[in-house]
């Protein structure tokens, strides 16, 4: 079963920093790219940030580059994120994934 554990969240002051954490198991972390996505509140689902498997790849979305770095460790099970310069707008349920879709777009209109 595949279980991915979060923590680090809270509240923070403009401009402070947190580290998120996931705890990894019930799949092969080693060869797993990993990703942080987020929902800010009455939004939809975002990507914050990639990494590869062997944490040589990252990315991440414009409005927090240079603020968030993304790791991990193998050795761990473990993939963290490490967000500075924090800002309201950062303000969102944060989530560790192991798939991410690039979404499609479905609209309902009459």
């Amino acid at each position: 079963e595949v279980k991915l554990v979060e923590s680090g969240g809270g509240s923070v002051q403009p401009g402070g920093s947190l580290r998120l954490s996931c705890a990894a198991s019930g799949f092969t972390f080693s060869v797993s790219p990993m990703h942080w996505v987020r929902q800010p509140p009455g939004k939809g689902f975002e990507l914050v940030s990639s990494i590869n498997a062997d944490g040589g790849w990252t990315s991440y979305r414009d409005s927090v580059k240079g603020r968030f770095t993304i790791s991990r460790d193998n050795d761990k099970n473990m993939v963290y994120l490490q967000m500075t310069s924090l800002s309201p707008e950062d303000t969102a349920i944060y989530y560790c994934v192991k798939y991410w879709g690039q979404g499609t777009q479905v609209t309902v209109s009459s």
